[in-house]
């Protein structure tokens, strides 16, 4: 048996054709969707990410501004320039790209974006409406393999999903969508004994640990749905994913690919909370 590839770019073009249609449609009602990015200092892989982030932007008519500040930038500088860009009608979504350097908090940043322009997700106003079920911007990330899941039919309600990682970004709110979808979840992590008695139960398994192929074919249970959110580098300098992809393939009944899995998935959810902040302004205008 080999596993059916779940195709991130494919359902990411997918859902950006449909995102592109609301965008024109959000234009003649007068309102440009725009979305605001500060990049703080020239970390590399940061640079290349907002590059990316832009050019999607760009590719469905979404407004995109880039703000640049150098990393000896101070906390109340960066937390300016973050509530004027709250008070801006043509901005709809902030966001901060992270890491930030150490004399900031990323906490207080986070916090200080308006939770009606948190596009990633990340303000606990809104992370506490995606905790209790309420519609809301759910992170980029577990918000797109949600919808991966959803594209492929694979089920959900019932099924035993467990997750190799506990991150805010991604483990914590990847297993609450899924409870969301009455899953029943388990979360695994670094202090996990003996981590491949919990990990060969899952029906979907997602592995956000950040170590290179560590989830091999004796993780995985026969038919398993594996969903694969890391970022390595192989021996030979190749990206690669936290799962052994060749091992795996064998023994799982859907795996995701990296590249070409998650990570398109990730910016094309960022557009989808961006373009529905505009529509909640629209929403909101008509109401008054």
């Amino acid at each position: 048996m080999t596993a059916n590839l779940i195709d991130g770019k494919k359902i990411a073009a997918e859902t950006r054709k449909n995102l592109q249609i609301e965008v024109n449609q959000l234009v003649e009602a007068g309102v440009k969707p725009g979305l605001a990015v500060i990049l703080v200092g020239d970390n590399q892989a940061s640079r290349t990410y907002v590059t990316n982030k832009q050019k999607s932007c760009k590719a469905i008519g979404i407004e995109s501004i880039l703000i640049e500040l150098p990393d000896y930038v101070t906390e109340n500088e960066l937390l300016n320039q973050i509530e004027e860009l709250n008070n801006r009608d043509d901005i709809h979504g902030i966001l901060v790209q992270l890491p930030l350097p150490k004399h900031i908090s990323e906490t207080k940043v986070i916090e200080t974006i308006s939770s009606e322009k948190d596009v990633d997700g990340f303000h606990p106003v809104n992370i506490g409406k995606m905790m209790t079920g309420q519609d809301t911007f759910f992170p980029c990330t577990p918000f797109g393999i949600l919808e991966m899941l959803k594209y492929e039919g694979i089920s959900i309600s019932g099924k035993h999903a467990v997750i190799v990682g506990r991150s805010n970004i991604v483990g914590k709110p990847m297993g609450q969508l899924l409870l969301n979808e009455n899953a029943t979840v388990t979360y695994c992590h670094s202090k996990t004994k003996d981590l491949a008695s919990y990990t060969r139960e899952a029906d979907i398994l997602v592995a956000a640990i950040g170590k290179a192929k560590m989830i091999t074919s004796e993780y995985v249970k026969e038919g398993a749905t594996v969903i694969d959110v890391g970022m390595n580098r192989d021996e030979n300098g190749k990206l690669c994913g936290d799962v052994d992809f060749a091992d795996v393939s064998d023994q799982a009944g859907f795996i995701t690919p990296v590249p070409g899995g998650v990570g398109p998935m990730t910016i094309t959810m960022l557009l989808y909370n961006t373009v529905k902040s505009a529509k909640n302004k629209i929403n909101h205008r008509n109401l008054k």
